[in-house]
Order: structure tokens, then sequence, then C-alpha cells
């Protein structure tokens, strides 16, 4: 395996770059506590028909390497065709406008597959994929996906279904766009992004580590309007909100927000 762990575009983390906008950085960007080490592949889906010992097999042809809050892993200009697991952290899939407004496409939480690969139907040459914390990313070239993927059967099948769910969850996200109202969008989001974030433990309720600014690049809407809603979600005691944590309360409010349609 060559060099499995370079990435041949990195953007500079400074004072004055932001991981939600490609111009600005916030003065306090957020920070969470770091995820559990585990390896790349056992809590991946994808891996999950594996034996223990296929798994640290694999898990040696592709080791991680770490990634700085704010720098990116490929980039519109600069695509990088691999296929990306990632171990701990978060990545940020966006986009920019020609105006230069980053779109949101996606929040990546630990055991995501994602990247250019058109040798499993992926595409994202169009996107910027960037680590909103640090991270730890391994990555697997064109040759590897195809001789140590794609060649087991286990893993072909499951790599259909991976594709399926995410055609899926984009049409679920255009609908939402297009049709619902932003506080049946902020709803849907908040459920998804808790449910994404892994059960609770030790009967604590569920927490998302996002700003109200990062939530609304994710909406593609105003923070000022993001925030409107954030207020009277709280107020309904839906969810509870600290510094860049938003805790989920009540689910059945969000349920009932989420399917709203006025």
């Amino acid at each position: 395996m060559t060099d499995t762990c370079r990435v041949g575009v990195t953007a500079t983390v400074s004072g004055d770059l932001r991981p939600w906008a490609p111009r600005q950085r916030e003065a306090d960007p957020l920070m969470t506590e770091p995820s559990d080490p585990f390896s790349c592949l056992n809590e991946v889906d994808l891996f999950a028909d594996l034996s223990a010992q296929e798994i640290e097999a694999m898990d040696l042809m592709a080791p991680s390497r770490p990634f700085r809050r704010g720098e990116l892993l490929f980039s519109q200009s600069q695509p990088v065709k691999a296929l990306f697991i990632l171990k701990s952290g978060r990545v940020r899939i966006f986009r920019v406008a020609e105006d230069g407004k980053a779109l949101t496409m996606a929040i990546l939480e630990p055991g995501a597959v994602f990247g250019e690969m058109m040798l499993v139907g992926q595409r994202m040459y169009d996107n910027y994929a960037e680590a909103i914390e640090d991270s730890a990313i391994c990555q697997l070239s064109v040759d590897e996906v195809e001789r140590f993927l794609l060649s087991d059967p286990r893993i072909a099948i499951r790599i259909s279904r991976l594709l399926g769910e995410q055609v899926a969850r984009l049409e679920e996200r255009l609908t939402d766009l297009a049709l619902r109202p932003l506080a049946a969008q902020v709803a849907s989001t908040l459920l998804k992004l808790g449910d994404a974030a892994g059960p609770p433990r030790f009967g604590q309720a569920r927490t998302i580590h996002l700003t109200h600014e990062q939530l609304a690049g994710l909406l593609g809407a105003s923070r000022e309007a993001t925030s409107k809603i954030m207020g009277e979600l709280t107020a309904r005691k839906a969810i509870r909100q600290g510094r860049g944590r938003i805790v989920i309360q009540d689910r059945d409010v969000l349920q009932k927000t989420a399917r709203s349609t006025s």
C-alpha cells in the first residue's frame, strides 16, 4: 500500500478562516471532547459482515492520519480520488456558490464512508470536505477499493445498500428544502443529528455539538431565522441550549414540529 494517508490538499488553520465558510472563522470555534478511539473499520456498517481477524488485517492496510480542525481533505479545485473512512472527529461536506456562500451538504460522524470514487458510484468533485474537529481519517485508493472491497461480495452488497440510502437521504433533504417550513426543517434536522450522534450514555439526553450558525449553514437559512426557531423550541422545552451544544429534551415535540406544513 503506497502512502495511503497522504492527501494532496490542505487548508491553513488560522484565526482568519472558519470551517463553516471559506473566508471567515468564528472567534470561538466549535470544540468537543475527543471521540472514543476505535479501529478504522470495526464500527463501519460497510464492514459489519467481516470477522474480527479480517477487520484487523484490513485495518493494518489502511492506517489513519490526523487532520486538524479547519483542514481540507479535498476541494473542488484539487479533488482527491480516494475513499475516506472517518475514524474520529467530524467532517463537513459543503459547496460554495458563486457569491461565496457556503452550503453545507452533510455533517459526517465517526464511521462515515465518503469521497470521490467513481468505482463505487460516489462523485464529490463539486464539493469540499473539511474537518470541523480534530479528526483521524483512513484513506483507500482506487486500486485498494477494487482489490479489498469490491472483490468481496459481502462488502459489495453493502456498498450498493449504502448508495441507495444516500440517494434516499438526498431526496428527503430536497423535499424538506422545497416544501417544508423552516421550523419543520430545523426539528427534522435536530432529530437526525441526534440519532447520528449515537445512543446517549448513562441515561443522559442526546446532545448535538452544533452552533446556530452551523445549523443555519446546514439548512441553507439565515442565522437570525434559525436562532428564532431554536428559541421557540427552547421555550416549548423541546431542547435545551448551551455554548455550541443542543440537548434534545422532548422528541415528541420535535417530531410534531417536523411534520408540520405551515
